[in-house]
Formats: C-alpha cells, sequence, structure tokens
C-alpha cells in the first residue's frame, strides 16, 4: 500500500529519544481514539488497509463523534452510545465505526449488530431506501471471539446459506484479532494489516521503533503516539480509562465466579437428583422384585391349596371307592351263601327224586 505521508518532517523524529515501556498502549481505548483523530493521514491509512483500497479511492474521511481531547468522556450505557468508538464517514457514504476493545463481553457481536443496525437506520422520512448508505462496523479486538475457528481478520457479510450469494454489501462487520497476528494471510499482509495490529498491540518503545521503519506511515502514527503520550491531560484520561477497565474486569471476574459458583451448585443439584433418580429406580427395582416375590408366593400358595383339595379329593374318592368295594364283597359273600344253599337245595332235590324213582 502506498504512503502519503511527505518527506522532510519538521525537526527531529521525537520518538526516538524515547525507550521502555508505553505509558498507555493503543489497546488503550482512548489513546487509539486519540490517534485516530489527531492524525486523519494514519486514519485514511487504516481504512484504506482495512478496507483494501488505494489512497486515491478516498477523497475524505471526516470523525463523526470527535471528543475534545484531554477531557474526561463517558459512556452514556442506557443510550447505548460508546464514544470512544470512531465514527468515521467516508467519501461522504459510507458510514465505518472503528473500535478498540480488549474486554471480552460475551454479547460483543450482538453489541456491534446493535450498532451496526442504528447506523444502517439513517434516512429521513421520505428518502429513497436506495439511498441508504453502507456501514461497516471493525472491532480491533484483544480477545478471540471464537475460539473453535480461530481467525487474524474475518468480514462477516448477509448471505444465502444455501449458494453463498451476497444478500447486500451494505452491512459488513469486520474483526481483527489482536491476539493472532501470526494467522495473518499473504493479503492481509501485502495491505499492512498485520503491521496496524503490532502497532495496537505494542507495549514499549522499542517495539515502536522497529515498526516505524516498515513505512512512513507508521513513523508518522508512532509520532503522534508520542504527542500525545507527552499531554498530561492525555495521560490523565488514558490512566482514568484503564481504571474503568480494571473496575470492569473486576466486575466481569466476580460475575465469573458467581456464575461458576452457580454452575457447581446446579452440577451439585443435579447429581443429588441424579443419585435420587437412581435411589428411586433402585426402589422401583426392589418393589417389582418384592411384588415379583409375592405374586409368587400367591402362585405358590394357591397350587398348594389346589394340591390339597385335589389331596382331599382323591381321599374321599379312596374312601369311597373303599366302601365300594366292602359293599361289593358283602355282595359276593351273600351271593355265596345264596350259592351254597341253592347248591344244598340242589342236592337236596336230587336226592329226593333219587328216592322217589326207586
Amino acid at each position: 500500500m502506498e504512503s502519503s505521508v511527505t518527506q522532510g518532517k519538521k525537526g527531529k523524529l521525537l520518538y526516538m529519544q524515547a525507550t521502555g515501556v508505553l505509558p498507555h498502549p493503543l489497546t488503550n481505548d482512548y489513546m487509539f481514539k486519540a490517534l485516530l483523530q489527531k492524525n486523519k493521514n494514519v486514519l485514511k491509512h487504516l481504512i484504506c488497509s482495512m478496507l483494501h483500497l488505494r489512497l486515491e479511492e478516498v477523497e475524505s474521511v471526516e470523525v463523526k463523534n470527535p471528543i475534545v481531547l484531554g477531557e474526561a468522556v463517558t459512556e452514556d450505557f442506557d443510550s447505548k452510545i460508546f464514544v470512544l468508538d470512531i465514527n468515521v464517514l467516508l467519501n461522504n457514504k459510507t458510514l465505518i465505526n472503528l473500535e478498540m476493545q480488549v474486554l471480552n463481553h460475551e454479547n460483543w457481536a450482538e453489541r456491534s449488530l446493535s450498532y451496526l443496525c442504528r447506523n444502517f437506520d439513517q434516512l429521513s422520512r421520505g428518502e429513497d431506501y436506495t439511498q441508504v448508505r453502507p456501514v461497516i462496523h471493525i472491532g480491533f479486538l484483544d480477545f478471540t471471539l471464537f475460539p473453535n475457528h480461530v481467525e487474524f481478520y474475518a468480514t462477516y457479510k448477509m448471505i444465502n446459506e444455501k449458494n453463498h450469494n451476497i444478500l447486500t454489501d451494505k452491512f459488513i462487520l469486520s474483526v481483527v484479532d489482536l491476539k493472532q497476528i501470526d494467522l495473518a494471510t499473504q493479503e492481509d499482509r501485502q495491505w499492512q494489516i498485520d503491521y496496524w495490529a503490532s502497532l495496537f498491540k505494542a507495549t514499549t518503545w522499542e517495539e515502536m521503533k522497529m515498526l516505524a521503519k516498515q513505512s512512513e506511515i507508521l513513523e508518522d502514527a508512532v509520532e503522534t503516539i508520542y504527542e500525545l503520550t507527552a499531554d498530561e491531560a492525555i495521560r490523565e484520561q488514558c490512566k482514568a480509562r484503564e481504571k474503568h477497565v480494571r473496575e470492569i474486569m473486576t466486575v466481569l471476574r466476580e460475575r465469573d465466579r458467581a456464575v461458576q459458583s452457580r454452575d457447581r451448585a446446579v452440577q451439585s443439584r443435579d447429581r443429588a437428583v441424579q443419585e435420587r433418580d437412581r435411589a428411586v429406580q433402585s426402589k422401583d427395582r426392589a418393589v417389582q422384585e418384592r411384588d415379583r416375590a409375592v405374586q409368587l408366593r400367591d402362585e405358590a400358595v394357591r397350587e398348594l391349596e389346589e394340591e390339597k383339595q385335589r389331596g382331599i379329593y382323591l381321599a374321599q374318592e379312596n374312601t369311597h371307592l373303599l366302601q365300594e368295594m366292602d359293599q361289593m364283597d358283602q355282595e359276593k359273600k351273600q351271593l355265596t351263601r345264596q350259592m351254597e344253599q341253592l347248591m344244598q337245595e340242589y342236592e337236596r332235590l336230587k336226592g329226593q327224586q333219587a328216592l322217589n324213582t326207586n
């Protein structure tokens, strides 16, 4: 990418005398905004890198939400106005919002979409929808937005899921992961996006000096950073921002601990519920086994009773048969006596007949 920084800057490059740790790196969003608001040339080059534009394609850049450098700012959380973002009108037609974010808010994506939507809703009554200006949100994040899909520079648009056809180029969200500079693609390096990320992440003057050697625009940026750092009022506001960030981080850590405690309590409750369910299941199985045992016992008792009844019946039948046999025996004896009597009568008659014949 070409540079528009002219040669022969006034005086010696003052930052060359600086050493050690930066008082306030560009991850401090107050310093980030101060640099881009104070040095429009740096802002222009940054936008060209991020949007892959040639310098001659940029006719104008206008910061729509400037602050008085050195004075305190307050974020209006009720109206969701983030005054330390850089709201830029490019070529009088494209709205660009540049954001430096070090805190890993879980709702960052939704928050940025909300900002995009507010910028997109820009028409006055009676204006045609074709007059809607493109809106672009570029977030420089000092955390990884999607740990499962790590990427240095990502751009998101509204597309058709099936054929990937882009619905519109007027609604764009881009993310630069300042922790993943090593993943910069060849295209990212061609547009020096990795250099800008390294500038934003630098924490020492030595790093700044090394970057300043890469291009005149980075040298210009480092010189402006040195000038801003020399301003006591700006340093005080940077300190205030860092204190604010620490306070938020403390709140977030306490929230995370509370969430972790809640999660542990939920896990303990879930384990207790699971143990209770297992106990209920064991009890239900015991009840089922008991009921089965009772059923088997009842079946055994019933079978025993049936066997008993069959035994009584057989005994009665046996007694009845014995009685019938006794009766038959008596009848047999009676028939025997009758036979004997008949035989005796026969013998008598036979003898009497013989006497009569003689």
